[in-house]
């Protein structure tokens, strides 16, 4: 794989998640805003640019692949996958954290008072990402899924187009990725502070664990199964 400085971030991580791991170093977010170049990521520094490339390559020639190769995976066995192990996931970490959370903000929001906004802002994504699971999984994966066994034939869309829907998941998309960078920030980066209680460290911890897997969860859409959607409706379109 050949790595520029033009070279798409989210393109990058679907053909290798490897580099997933390089941009998370350099705290450059490969999923909800992977479709910037390198070059923009870095803004446009030279010597950013030549020592993330530099890292970016060393990591796609070494070693074995980090993980699955999801790129390859058919959409409609991505879909299941990310149904089954990123939304329930999801479902059942949020009943876990809340009243954790909740409880540190009655111990220690006194004297942590970013507690209240983390816990605020964490019951927030609960809402809007449980409703965002379900918008997917009731009418945009079932789509993906009918496309996948169309062959060459047409499929009636109830949305117009796919790219409708993928729009606004996106758009959701973002918003949380906003919303874990600000909890991230509150929180400096999930480091729990000296008179934190066991309660308080499982809770960053956790909080942490969530945002690692909503980024790759963020990415497998975002990066792969969205624009390979888009794709396939168009190619169905074309030879309907």
């Amino acid at each position: 794989m050949s790595i520029t400085p033009q070279s798409i971030i989210g393109e990058l991580t679907a053909l290798d998640y490897r580099t997933a791991l390089i941009f998370k170093k350099h705290s450059i977010d490969f999923c909800c805003n992977g479709n910037r170049t390198i070059a923009e990521a870095c803004g446009n520094d030279d010597t950013k640019i030549n020592t993330l490339t530099a890292d970016l390559q060393k990591s796609v020639e070494t070693g074995d692949p980090a993980g699955a190769n999801y790129n390859s995976w058919p959409l409609d066995l991505l879909a299941d996958y990310i149904e089954k192990k990123h939304h329930r996931y999801v479902a059942t970490r949020i009943p876990e954290i809340q009243p954790l959370l909740n409880k540190v903000v009655k111990v220690h929001g006194a004297q942590h008072p970013e507690l209240a906004e983390v816990e605020k802002l964490f019951n927030e994504c609960a809402g809007e990402l449980t409703a965002h699971m379900k918008k997917e999984e009731l009418m945009l994966f079932p789509f993906i899924r009918k496309m996948v066994g169309a062959g060459d034939g047409p499929v009636h869309t109830p949305f117009g187009t796919v790219q409708n829907p993928i729009s606004v998941m996106m758009h959701e998309h973002d918003t949380e990725g906003e919303r874990f960078r600000k909890i991230a920030a509150l929180t400096g980066n999930y480091t729990a502070p000296a008179d934190a209680c066991n309660t308080y460290r499982v809770s960053f911890a956790l909080l942490k664990e969530f945002e690692e897997d909503l980024h790759l969860h963020i990415h497998l859409e975002n990066n792969i199964l969205f624009p390979k959607a888009i794709a396939m409706e168009q190619q169905l379109v074309k030879e309907a």
